[in-house]
């Protein structure tokens, strides 16, 4: 019998799970599995980079996220309402979308300790999503164990109106280690029948292989400040790794009909998503074109740069070559409305008296950056080739760093948030990892 892992942690849960995404990828096509889920804790920052890895393996990605519900409203910042758990995974790409705005509203207007929604977002971005009642921390399992059932039952029928009577699954782990489970289990199996609700098994992976258990449990260390040795810190109690699906089959002898239902949740799912397509945001330019408006602009800036001043090594015509031989490969690129965004929000900051760096990496080899003024480098006097920022033989993005005074990043950051509107505007994430040292002090 076939079986489909559809809760899946990878170390994108941070400081949680183990597993690169790749990892659960690579397992699962061993395993000849046709699809595998990912299901971080409450972001989606692997998708992307897990859906990739599928594509390229061959077998299907299922896109997810375990999101945090907060059972009484996100306004309300209370230890009581922290979270409970729901699985949440894309069926289509309406789904896969509207997992993105969810992820978003839970960081941006949810987040207390961890990011979280609550049912009444939830239903407002249901389309396209399947729902699985998730871990011992999920609201339907916390009712069972407060030997609440009818609360338990009402959540299940909350949730099937939500998603859709067809795409709400109970999910059954085993984890006979831990006793709460065999009672979560035999409940909602009861409620399975009383509702309709189909069951369904997973395992909450959050490590690909039985040996990084140990490596898992250090990095649980980390995250709770305790050591290894400490007899009362918490700790995985189980196999929480990607178990075969013969295992898995064993396990759940029980209710065979659960596992037969993560190959069925598999076949609902499909998202398509298209790379290589740049979304550049508008610059408002007026009637103007924006490759007229930008060259306008750099020809005010090519007279201040080199008109006056003269040149050093190289003739005018020489620079006014290399400038539109820029313009006409910016333009071909689709890069106008880029270069005029960069140059406004400098400018901005100029005028504000916000210092700003000179120039650094690739983009110090374009006379057009020179000419608006985003860098202070002469690339024709330093011999800098204009290849190594944009080549037109293969069309990647631009990326321009600056550096900004770090006192007055921020005024910079609102001025561009103002002028685009806050939901045009996004930081970039950099990951750490941990150092040697931090690890030793869990040991």
């Amino acid at each position: 019998m076939s079986f489909v892992h559809l809760h899946n942690h990878s170390h994108y849960s941070i400081l949680t799970a183990l597993a690169k995404p790749q990892q659960y990828v690579q397992i699962a096509k061993n395993q000849g599995a046709t699809a595998v889920a990912l299901t971080d804790s409450g972001v989606m920052y692997g998708a992307i980079e897990f859906y990739k890895a599928a594509k390229a393996a061959g077998i299907k990605p299922i896109l997810g996220v375990e999101m945090n519900v907060a059972p009484l409203g996100l306004a309300n910042k209370t230890p009581e309402n922290r979270y409970s758990s729901l699985v949440l995974l894309a069926r289509n790409n309406v789904g896969y979308h509207n997992l993105l705005k969810l992820s978003t509203i839970a960081a941006l207007e949810g987040f207390y300790y961890k990011p979280r929604i609550d049912d009444s977002v939830l239903a407002e971005h249901a389309e396209g999503l399947i729902g699985l009642s998730g871990s011992l921390n999920g609201v339907i399992p916390k009712a069972i164990l407060d030997n609440n059932l009818p609360g338990a039952k009402e959540a299940i029928l909350k949730y099937q109106k939500i998603f859709g009577k067809e795409f709400f699954f109970l999910e059954l782990q085993h984890h006979p280690e831990i006793a709460n489970w065999s009672i979560v289990n035999s409940k909602l199996l009861e409620l399975a029948k009383e509702t309709g609700a189909p069951p369904v098994a997973a395992n909450d992976c959050h490590y690909a292989v039985t040996e990084d258990a140990e490596a898992h449990d250090v990095l649980i260390c980390v995250q709770t400040q305790r050591t290894v040795d400490d007899e009362h810190r918490f700790k995985f109690v189980g196999n929480y790794s990607m178990r075969s699906p013969e295992d898995m089959v064993e396990a759940f002898q029980f209710c065979p009909e659960a596992v037969e239902n993560t190959v069925k949740i598999a076949e609902m799912c499909k998202v398509e998503i298209e790379f290589g397509q740049q979304q550049i945001p508008n610059f408002e330019t007026g009637k103007v074109k924006p490759e007229k408006y930008l060259r306008e602009l750099c020809e005010k800036g090519f007279e201040d740069r080199y008109g006056k001043s003269g040149s050093i090594g190289f003739t005018e015509h020489e620079a006014r070559e290399r400038l539109d031989f820029e313009l006409e490969t910016v333009h071909k690129m689709g890069f106008d409305t880029y270069f005029l965004i960069v140059h406004d929000f400098i400018r901005h900051a100029k005028e504000s008296g916000v210092v700003v760096g000179p120039g650094r990496g690739s983009a110090a080899g374009s006379i057009i950056a020179y000419c608006l003024r985003i860098t202070e480098l002469d690339p024709l006097k330093y011999g800098l080739l204009f290849e190594r920022f944009l080549n037109p033989e293969r069309i990647s993005m631009p990326d321009i760093d600056v550096d900004f005074a770090d006192n007055r990043r921020d005024e910079v950051l609102d001025y561009v948030t103002k002028k685009y509107g806050e939901d045009h505007v996004a930081q970039i994430i950099t990951f750490g990892t941990l150092a040697a040292s931090r690890i030793f002090q869990a040991l």
